[in-house]
């Protein structure tokens, strides 16, 4: 093997067998996921035969359950453990993704679309709760990352999947979109439970009917403020996927199929720098940093797209890349920064529900954007543009108190040998964690 194929193989090699396992399932599920996304417009109006409006409505009300179902899946993680509950969501989906060839309604369409979505709620707390349970401490950042890289890649043979069915024009091929993501995504339940379990696995039928001691994350307000905040910044996917391309069509000269070009931009970067991206950040102060780093891009990004504006030609073309650029920049640090939180800021007893809890504040911070971030940009121009420029760097400022008051809302109710068990920030990388056995339980109340 020659010295560049050496390095390449060195550089993709994952980080540790259980995060090339790990990275494996992602690529599963977003090999199925996307697959079945790419085609979905075309099977949802051909072959349920629904409208637009009726399949925008759909996902409104489906994003609206999970939104409701996120607590509560996240308490059901803690009390039966994430592997279980993680595998349990793989296979429920697969098992309905098998009747969507079925629906012909639109009443039927609504309640599979919201059933779907509770149980993706389910399997989203689990996923993000199993990871941080079975991950030691210092490779958590690191194998996320390269779980992230995993999950683009996936995600970008699934919509080559896709377009291929797509391209045969038959309904026939269409009706089997569904059932190949199925398929995957039973392999990917079977893949699941194949993984090690985490602690929260090993629990007795007692243990678990046990109500975890010490508040829960409803009364963390630092937590809370701190995943609010952090779903505002995401709102650099509003800018990536629906305000700069509105912008490009309506208000430059650039060609629509530069469209293409800057999506596919975003998956190369997605898939090869989400490590580089990630690399130093161990805690809650690297984080912060990275978070600052993040916050640069977003406002570099709307400084650059409202400038093209008033450019023309190859100087339009090159701005509107470069913005969708930086603002890619924006979300590969955010994602670094966002799994060193969730390692260092969640009660290590009510991870599910933390997960659950987070995925509620979030939503708050992020679902006012495509709306406001619209008419902003498309109606105020420039000013409009600062504006957006100005509620991300405010959120991140926010970020600054919020996590200290998280960390503090933690040292008071957390038992100082579990915390420290728990997170990132109480040993060197290469210190490995102490096994269960050998930490000390705290008293039961």
């Amino acid at each position: 093997m020659t010295s560049l194929g050496a390095n390449l193989v060195h550089r993709f090699r994952p980080p540790s067998p259980l995060a090339g396992r790990l990275a494996t399932q992602s690529l599963l599920f977003a090999l199925g996921e996307g697959t079945f996304m790419t085609g979905s417009a075309v099977f949802f109006t051909q072959i349920v035969g629904l409208s637009a409006a009726q399949v925008g409505l759909g996902l409104t009300i489906a994003g609206v359950a999970a939104f409701i179902a996120a607590l509560p899946a996240g308490k059901l993680v803690d009390r039966y453990g994430p592997k279980r509950m993680w595998a349990l969501s793989a296979a429920g989906q697969a098992s309905l993704f098998a009747f969507w060839p079925f629906i012909d309604s639109f009443t039927g369409y609504v309640a599979m679309a919201v059933t779907m979505e509770v149980v993706g709620s389910l399997g989203g707390a689990a996923h993000g709760a199993y990871t941080i349970d079975v991950l030691p401490p210092g490779e958590r950042v690191k194998s996320r990352a390269y779980m992230y890289s995993a999950l683009n890649l996936g995600f970008t043979l699934g919509a080559l999947m896709g377009g291929i069915a797509l391209a045969f024009e038959s309904n026939v091929v269409l009706h089997s979109l569904p059932w190949f993501t199925g398929v995957v995504f039973l392999v990917n339940a079977a893949a699941i439970l194949r993984l090690p379990n985490a602690s929260h696995d090993e629990r007795t039928p007692e243990q678990r009917r046990e109500k975890p001691p010490g508040p829960g994350p409803l009364r963390n307000l630092g937590w809370m403020l701190t995943t609010f905040f952090g779903g505002v910044l995401w709102t650099n996917q509003v800018l990536l996927n629906i305000v700069i391309p509105l912008w490009l069509v309506e208000k430059t000269d650039a060609p629509r199929v530069l469209l293409a070009f800057l999506f596919g931009t975003n998956t190369v970067m997605c898939i090869f720098l989400p490590m580089a991206a990630a690399r130093g950040i161990k805690d809650v102060t690297t984080a912060l940093r990275a978070i600052r780093v993040s916050t640069s891009f977003f406002v570099v990004s709307c400084l650059i797209t409202l400038a093209t504006h008033d450019t023309v030609g190859w100087v339009t073309i090159a701005l509107v890349w470069l913005g969708h650029v930086t603002v890619t920049g924006a979300e590969l640090y955010l994602s670094a920064a966002s799994w060193s939180f969730e390692a260092e800021l969640m009660d290590p007893r009510r991870r599910g529900e933390y997960q659950g809890a987070a995925e509620f504040s979030s939503t708050l911070g992020r679902v006012w954007a495509p709306a406001l971030y619209t008419f902003l940009a498309m109606n105020w121009g420039a000013a409009g543009w600062l504006l957006i420029a100005a509620i991300v760097t405010v959120a991140a400022a926010g970020l600054h108190p919020s996590t200290r008051a998280a960390r503090r809302f933690l040292e008071r109710h957390v038992p100082a040998d579990e915390l420290a068990a728990a997170t990132a920030s109480e040993r060197p990388v290469d210190e490995p964690v102490p096994p269960p056995s050998l930490i000390e339980q705290p008293a039961r109340p």
